[in-house]
């Protein structure tokens, strides 16, 4: 994905760094997911998951460099909540991961420019759906959690 960013300011910027944060959580978080979900019905959906937000971390990696801003590096571990030791366990974790990149990507949205804000709408609505699809609960305002009911 490319989108002219040479004139991101601060908020841009910071929004697409947190917004690549979320992703290398996702993807560390999906790793964790497709084991304890392996050679269950489930498995595929989980390497779907990990496959879409790993192109979408590149795609945040090439957006911050095009706007001129090294992208952040992921952390070498992340904290999954406690231990994922069921395939349920596994499941809440995709839906808690899919609730942080929707809020990550409704900040994205707030600042960014067109083009990237249409972009970053349409990741959201994934992340939701698939948030829900893993929970069995579809939220209100999904990634704005201070306006829901």
């Amino acid at each position: 994905m490319t989108l002219p960013l040479a004139t991101a300011g601060p908020a841009l910027t910071a929004a697409l760094t947190a917004a690549l944060a979320g992703e290398h959580a996702a993807v560390y978080g999906y790793g964790v997911v497709g084991a304890r979900l392996e050679g269950r019905q489930d498995q595929v959906s989980a390497r779907q998951a990990f496959d879409g937000h790993r192109a979408r971390r590149a795609a945040l990696e090439d957006l911050l460099r095009a706007a001129g801003t090294e992208p952040v590096a992921a952390e070498a571990a992340y904290d999954l909540g406690g231990p994922i030791t069921t395939a349920a366990a596994a499941r809440a974790l995709a839906a808690r991961l899919e609730r942080g990149v929707a809020a990550t990507y409704a900040d994205l949205v707030a600042a960014g420019e067109p083009g990237l804000r249409a972009t970053a709408a349409r990741w959201l609505v994934d992340a939701a759906v698939r948030g829900s699809v893993w929970s069995g609960v579809a939220e209100d305002f999904p990634g704005l959690t201070e306006r829901r009911s």
